[in-house]
């Protein structure tokens, strides 16, 4: 073999090596035109059974009927293979979320984007004190995001704040994650935000109740199932 091409085989190999060792490609360069993203309201809190508003980190823990909820709903929720597993950063979303992360094999990414919609002078009152925060919240609904929580914030704080979230899940690259959060946010962005948001909704989400929306931060988003209400 001639020195030249010697020389010539050994730059080769050196840019193979070379490549090899180049970090791969970020999750957020490999894209699906959309993602279907199921949101899940967590299992049953103590703060729940004792009917308390209860929205401040890190709040109250799961009931034994909450853990048993978030068990059930892993192992159904497993069935439609997500690639991902996301949580607010309440102590009760995380506890739901992590038995469909050890269903999946995939840690609990917490986000606090996704957490609750802070109550301000509400916070610790028995929830049917409570009905005006949720007066509120049907004003940003029908249009009223300026409106503000007492003591909290108002429905474009909320928005951009639960948009960030969702964001950081798309740039992951994601195209089937879960994302567990909390009954008043689920429904208020889901109404917000999707192109096909019927006036009928209510915000009335059950424990372990689940949302699934379908598109991208740039194109928009649409309804496809309301907790068994298919919209496709």
């Amino acid at each position: 073999m001639s020195v030249t091409l010697r020389r010539l085989l050994g730059v080769l190999v050196a840019l193979a090596v070379a490549t090899a060792l180049l970090p791969m490609a970020p999750a957020s360069a490999r894209h699906y035109p959309f993602m279907t993203i199921t949101f899940v309201r967590h299992g049953e809190s103590e703060a729940n059974a004792a009917g308390i508003v209860d929205t401040v980190i890190p709040g109250a823990p799961l009931t034994a009927d909450g853990r048993s909820q978030a068990k059930q709903v892993a192992q159904s929720i497993s069935g439609s293979f997500p690639d991902s597993v996301f949580s607010s950063p309440l102590l009760r979303t995380e506890q739901t979320a992590q038995y469909l992360a050890d269903e999946v094999g995939e840690p609990v990414q917490v986000l606090p984007g996704l957490r609750e919609i802070d109550a301000g002078i509400y916070e610790g009152l028995p929830a049917h004190d409570a009905s005006g925060m949720f007066d509120i919240l049907e004003g940003w609904v029908s249009g009223d995001r300026g409106a503000r929580i007492p003591g909290s914030i108002d429905g474009n704080e909320f928005d951009a704040r639960f948009d960030a979230a969702v964001q950081d899940i798309w740039d992951g690259g994601y195209s089937n994650p879960v994302a567990y959060s909390h009954g008043g946010a689920i429904w208020a962005w889901t109404m917000m935000n999707v192109d096909n948001a019927p006036v009928d909704l209510k915000p009335d989400l059950g424990n372990t109740d689940y949302v699934v929306v379908r598109g991208n931060p740039t194109t928009g988003w649409t309804l496809v199932d309301w907790n068994g209400r298919s919209f496709q």
